[in-house]
């Protein structure tokens, strides 16, 4: 393995578990063990991916997330202790792919590591081929480009939101589970939380939509899940 996972915890006993099961795993690990030396190392290390600690010394995690999505793109999965769900969507909406609550085994956590990993080694392999743009309504998906532009006007997304948007896409029309968007989109076949994908959504809606709060593309199919649909077609 090639991957580089960047490893922020200031709980030096977990950070050097982490650090252990990791490089057995065949990871290549740098740790930091606070928000300033968090940011260093991921400028000079340029991880593949980051476990990161919510609880840091000097930068807590969730100002660590938004610093590193200012410039990087890499998946970020946050450790927290806490059970307060305002954590955990906070840190989804900076930004982070998915988080972890301590205490978490092993395999767990090396579950969503590989899992994450995957889907970004994934996009290169679809892409040697070009696929075709999808354009629904004034929105444009162009999987090439990695781009997601809206009457002509590019969107920031992440690495995340654009499979997300790319996937509804193409199934349109098509309904889709919270649990089978977390195995498709994540890849997560047993480990995760259906929430994660309802923070995302919601994410996306704020970047993509012209009123968030009545959707045109991204909708809910109440007790079900989300699909994506044309703006002309009735709801």
């Amino acid at each position: 393995m090639d991957e580089k996972i960047l490893v922020v915890d200031d709980e030096q006993p977990i950070a050097d578990i982490l650090d252990f099961n990791l490089k057995k795993e065949g990871f290549e690990v740098e740790v930091a063990y606070d928000g300033n030396e968090a940011l260093e190392k991921v400028h000079e290390f340029v991880p593949d991916l980051v476990l990161l600690d919510i609880m840091l010394p000097h930068k807590d995690g969730m100002e660590v997330c938004r610093e590193i999505r200012k410039y990087f793109d890499m998946p970020i999965i946050m450790l927290t202790a806490k059970d307060a769900e305002i954590d955990k969507v906070l840190g989804l909406e900076l930004g982070a792919d998915d988080y972890v609550t301590k205490p978490f085994s092993n395999r767990e956590l090396l579950a969503r590591v590989k899992a994450n990993l995957r889907r970004l080694q994934a996009v290169p392999e679809e892409n040697q081929s070009k696929q075709k743009q999808i354009e629904v309504g004034g929105l444009t998906i162009d999987p090439d480009a990695y781009l997601v532009s809206k009457r002509g006007d590019p969107i920031d997304l992440t690495h995340r939101e654009f499979e997300l948007v790319h996937y509804l896409a193409r199934h349109l029309g098509q309904v889709m589970t919270r649990e089978h968007l977390l195995q498709a989109v994540w890849g997560y076949d047993y480990f995760g939380d259906v929430r994660t994908v309802d923070v995302t959504v919601r994410r996306l809606r704020e970047k993509v939509e012209d009123n968030p709060s009545y959707p045109m593309w991204i909708v809910t199919r109440r007790g079900v899940g989300y699909y994506l649909k044309h703006p002309e077609q009735e709801k």
